[in-house]
């Protein structure tokens, strides 16, 4: 019993933390349909960011995830200006374009950092209940992915550049009409899914560590939570993030790695075959 409560409890970490790296592409990829395969990479920036405010710099780690957010929005924006701009409406372009992208940004970490760093933990020790070890900053994890998950919902329910952006996803002939500078928006959009991507980056240095492939490791599975959640749905994206991950570690408790990945990559198959417009689907006017 004691076993099973322990893979609960670090399901919820995995889920956290697949919700967290999933949330930036969500917003580019659900409410800008644009297909970014540079998705990983952001958040290998957000991850080196991490490493050098706190093991370079030696700032605290509150410093780094504002910094790889500021960083890694900034470069959102440069991206979406100089190479997303004029690919809109082109998914085919989109992916071939970022996807280069990401082989450009990974090449460069590679030459510049060609070994894994390590980010020490920023909160270490952990709390025991019932026998579990939980450690501090898996907790520290799931508050993170909770606040980011509620802040960003109400921005873009209640805020006025929020309800811009959906009226832009609904229909963007019309929203122009009316006078929204869309163009303005799109780079704001993406910008802020890119810093989010940041944030993912820098929560997970302390764990996996960082090295030049760390981004590319969950990007396959971003892209499953969205699809399976629904691609335009926040709350399906956090119901898939916590069915994977607590089905992987469940899976992976009682069995291993490799065969909690391929049951439920069959377990998403089946259900993308009679449900592909994923769990929540989005109504349109």
């Amino acid at each position: 019993m004691t076993t099973l409560v322990s893979q609960i409890i670090n399901g919820l970490n995995q889920s956290a933390v697949l919700l967290i790296a999933t949330l930036g592409l969500l917003i580019i990829f659900g409410l800008m349909n644009v297909i970014n395969m540079a998705h990983g990479e952001m958040i290998m920036i957000g991850g080196f960011c991490s490493y050098i405010v706190t093991s370079v710099w030696k700032l605290p780690f509150i410093v780094a995830i504002l910094f790889a957010f500021i960083v890694t929005a900034l470069f959102g924006a440069l991206t979406e200006v100089t190479i997303i701009k004029k690919l809109y409406s082109k998914p085919t372009e989109t992916i071939l374009a970022t996807y280069a992208l990401s082989i450009v940004l990974m090449e460069i970490a590679r030459i510049i950092w060609p070994l894994s760093q390590n980010v020490a933990i920023p909160i270490p020790g952990s709390i025991k209940i019932h026998g579990v070890d939980i450690p501090y900053y898996n907790i520290f994890v799931v508050s993170a992915a909770i606040v980011l998950l509620v802040f960003t919902i109400m921005f873009f329910k209640f805020t006025r550049f929020g309800k811009e952006i959906n009226a832009i996803s609904e229909n963007r002939q019309m929203t122009e009409c009316l006078g929204i500078k869309t163009s303005r928006i799109d780079t704001l959009t993406f910008a802020y899914g890119a810093g989010l991507a940041g944030i993912a980056g820098c929560i997970l240095a302390p764990t996996i560590g960082v090295s030049y492939n760390m981004g590319s490791v969950y990007l396959t599975d971003c892209f499953l939570t969205v699809v399976v959640g629904g691609v335009q749905s926040m709350l399906g994206m956090a119901a898939s993030a916590t069915i994977i991950g607590e089905g992987r570690t469940i899976l992976a408790g009682f069995t291993n790695e490799t065969w909690a990945k391929i049951i439920t990559f069959l377990a998403i198959i089946v259900l993308l075959r009679f449900k592909p417009e994923g769990l929540f689907k989005k109504e349109r006017r």
